[in-house]
């Protein structure tokens, strides 16, 4: 591993994802930005795509629906082969991650109800639409520590793939063998590392693509349902995009066949061709390209926090051992939010900050090269001996 920069750079040199970088915009060639895992980069393909398709809008008008109106099923099918290791025809885009896990945590307590069962530390939006579904139902809540421990007698499961917090990998095949149908949030998982929905056994997924997908702010998420367990479920939002000859409008509720009855509402056509650039670019270098490049990466994080943070009072909050950890790596300090903060105000390196005391440095290998990861924690090091923690609003703001 290097311990110098010029190691560091020479590992840039030989990186065949090297040129990736080029792909997407850079306004601040000096700001090192560690927070790909809240938010990607923008593609210059992305940039291009949206100006041509407002042209055609503007051009076209309502005509062009004819060539927009599947995308939630073409960018979903690409998503599907390249990234999730699922079938075509299972995975749809469009709504939020929260909407679509309502909808298959809703569908799937169709099927047998029952306790709902989650991390007690679990993303938050996880843990509220299980807590509004079982208040809805009047089914009981676990909210548990040990998730595997808690699966043989709960209906529905909500499991994050990848935790938000520490980046520790969630053992999907052992889990899915469990009693509850679980229902996985792809989140921090998708477009980072190998997913595999289908060789483990996977029913029931959901996932954003704002983060290592490159789908931009507020992008359209996405849902996923095995073949062989589509005509089981119904979505409880119905919607005329799920509605089996959608224009026929005099007819009552039928929904599709397939994984188009998930749909509700008219999709975000501009949204949808940002996502599926971004796809795209993920799917041309490789997810298994991409997962060897973030475990290098991560453990040169490590091993810097070893040499450098540790003796100021840092204590690494991932797993050392790289198959049971994500693309981020978290640090922990008694000062991590003041430190976050200088981070970003005072050494122009843009990590985030989750309570109650994790600096997340995620990387994100389409973009982020060895000479950033080592300048980055070379700053972080040298403003945290210097004080400068101390010289930031030490006040919460809205946005960590």
């Amino acid at each position: 591993m290097a311990l110098t920069r010029a190691d560091a750079a020479a590992r840039d040199a030989a990186d065949p994802l090297a040129a990736f970088r080029e792909r997407f915009v850079f306004t601040d060639e000096q700001r090192i930005y560690l927070d790909g895992n809240s938010l990607g980069r923008l593609p210059v393909a992305t940039r291009e795509r949206l100006h041509a398709l407002a042209d055609d809008w503007g051009d076209r008008l309502v005509s062009g629906w004819p060539d927009w109106i599947d995308a939630p099923t073409r960018v979903g099918d690409l998503l599907a082969e390249a990234v999730l290791g699922a079938q075509p025809g299972e995975v749809i885009v469009g709504d939020s991650t929260t909407v679509n896990l309502y909808k298959l945590c809703s569908a799937a307590l169709d099927l047998g109800p029952g306790p709902v069962v989650t991390n007690r530390d679990n993303f938050p939006t996880d843990r509220y639409v299980l807590e509004g579904l079982a208040a809805q139902r009047g089914v009981e809540l676990r909210l548990v520590d040990d998730i595997e421990s808690a699966l043989d007698d709960a209906a529905v499961a909500v499991i994050s793939h990848v935790d938000y917090r520490s980046g520790e990998i969630a053992d999907m095949r052992r889990l899915n063998a469990r009693g509850a149908r679980v229902v996985w949030d792809l989140c921090h998982s998708a477009g980072a590392i190998p997913i595999g929905l289908r060789d483990a056994g996977v029913e029931l997924a959901v996932g954003c693509t704002y983060k290592y997908l490159n789908g931009g702010p507020g992008a359209p998420a996405f849902l996923y349902v095995a073949d062989e367990l589509q005509p089981r479920l119904r979505s409880p939002i119905w919607g005329w995009f799920g509605q089996r000859d959608q224009f026929a409008m005099e007819r009552d509720y039928d929904p599709v066949e397939g994984i188009g009855r998930f749909l509700a509402g008219t999709p975000p056509v501009l949204d949808l061709a940002a996502v599926e650039e971004g796809v795209k670019l993920t799917a041309a270098a490789g997810v298994d390209r991409l997962r060897e490049k973030s475990l290098a990466l991560c453990e040169l994080i490590i091993e810097l926090h070893d040499a450098w943070l540790a003796p100021l009072g840092f204590e690494l909050g991932s797993p050392r051992d790289g198959a049971r950890r994500g693309s981020h790596v978290s640090v922990r300090h008694p000062e991590a939010w003041p430190i976050c903060r200088a981070l970003i105000e005072r050494a122009d390196v843009i990590p985030d900050f989750r309570g109650p005391d994790s600096i997340r440095l995620g990387v994100a290998p389409l973009y982020t090269r060895f000479v950033d990861v080592y300048d980055a924690i070379d700053r972080l090091r040298g403003l945290v001996e210097r004080g400068e923690q101390r010289l930031v609003d030490p006040e919460r703001a809205r946005v960590t």
